[in-house]
């Protein structure tokens, strides 16, 4: 894994989570363990509204925490109610955070190749609805990141749990003195909770 990246997870691992953060975790965690004990595939699958921040990053961060503690067997992927692109400020932030970010297309939704270990294959980075043919169509978690979403989207086809983990949206900070920090303390945030929810459930 990238030097720089094992330096950032172990900043996010001494993060403390609050009770109710980790009651809210507490459904993925277990939707996890299961698929574990079962040895069956574990597919999450992270949404939003506009498939550009937070479902991303929730994306990224979980894949990576899998294969950090070692769960086999784990595809994460992202969505939004609609695709727009992935906010060039998530691609930098990640970088800056140890990934190993690469554009492969300039249009007005990028394409990125998105790499925390040198000989693992790349997480994909763009925007798409959920139901992208890129995504999964059954036997998945849907994890709903935030509320606009979870509530304009009642059912998601093919999902066999709804699992709703909220964040803040660092949107709300564009264009400001605070937008590198907020972005940064975003991300933090994400990968402290998907080391967490990975930590819970090794065998």
């Amino acid at each position: 894994m990238n030097a720089a990246l094992l330096e950032t997870i172990q900043l996010v691992s001494r993060l403390e989570l609050t009770d109710e953060r980790k009651a809210i975790l507490r459904p993925l965690v277990a939707y996890i363990s299961d698929k574990v004990v079962s040895k069956e595939e574990i597919r999450l699958n992270f949404i939003c509204t506009h498939n550009s921040r937070r479902s991303q990053l929730a994306q990224i961060w979980a894949q990576t925490m899998a294969y950090f503690h070692g769960i086999n067997h784990v595809q994460c992927y992202s969505g939004g109610t609609e695709a727009t692109a992935l906010f060039p400020k998530v691609a930098q932030t990640l970088e800056d955070q140890g990934f190993q970010v690469l554009q492969l297309s300039i249009s007005t939704n990028p394409i990125y190749a998105i790499k925390f270990d040198e000989n693992t294959s790349p997480i994909i980075g763009f925007s798409k609805t959920f139901d992208d043919s890129f995504n999964p169509t059954n036997d998945f978690a849907a994890i709903m990141t935030c509320s606009s979403a979870d509530e304009g989207c009642p059912f998601i086809a093919g999902a066999e749990k709804r699992i709703p983990v909220r964040f803040e949206d660092p949107k709300a900070f564009d264009g400001s003195n605070l937008m590198d920090a907020k972005y940064a303390e975003r991300s933090f945030e994400i990968a402290s909770e998907m080391f967490y929810v990975f930590t819970q459930c090794k065998l």
